[in-house]
């Protein structure tokens, strides 16, 4: 991605995390990037055509993240862990991002649906490594009756870590919420 592109990239991702997808505009992000409409019309052809790359380069990265660290796991618990890290790591890392997905994963508009596509898709990748781990004889001592429950479960703690942030304003620490959280899930399914 060449610097302008990426510079319409952060600003748009920026702008929608703050301000939300319908409160911007294609001048702001113009105006913010330093550059003409059309230079904006030559990288990308819409509003939406840039929220659409940023939701599925950022899942995409989600996912890419997840399948290299679960790559040298050996038992399901290894993985649940690597997963949960993930996910606090990305939420941390890339608060804008998150942001936007999960205040676009409800309602009816194309961008609602591109989010929600998106968000399935990788709660699908979990419940798949889930599934394949039992299957595996990966999942020892391991009671987990739905992985479909388990998968959502975990990218739903990506959920709760924002709202934390948003209600407590603080910095995250990705050690501490991921011991709390650990705690939380892996004694739920005697995981430890």
């Amino acid at each position: 991605m060449n610097r302008t592109k990426r510079k319409i990239f952060e600003t748009s991702m920026n702008l929608f995390a703050t301000k939300g997808y319908d409160a911007t505009s294609i001048e702001e992000i113009t105006s913010i990037v330093g550059v003409a409409k059309g230079t904006l019309y030559y990288h990308f052809s819409s509003k939406e055509e840039i929220f659409n790359f940023l939701v599925e380069e950022g899942m995409k990265l989600l996912q890419n993240s997840i399948s290299i660290k679960i790559a040298n796991c050996t038992t399901l618990t290894d993985k649940l862990k690597a997963i949960l890290l993930i996910q606090i790591k990305v939420m941390t890392k890339y608060e804008d991002f998150m942001t936007i997905v999960l205040s676009q994963v409800l309602g009816k508009e194309s961008r609602h649906l591109t989010c929600r596509k998106y968000v399935f898709e990788y709660i699908d990748l979990v419940e798949k490594i889930i599934q394949d781990s039992i299957e595996n004889g990966e999942a020892k001592n391991i009671s987990v009756d739905d992985p479909k429950v388990l998968a959502s479960g975990l990218f739903g703690i990506t959920y709760s870590i924002l709202l934390y942030k948003i209600k407590n304003g603080d910095e995250l620490n990705i050690q501490t919420l991921y011991k709390q959280y650990e705690e939380i899930i892996f004694s739920k399914y005697n995981l430890q």
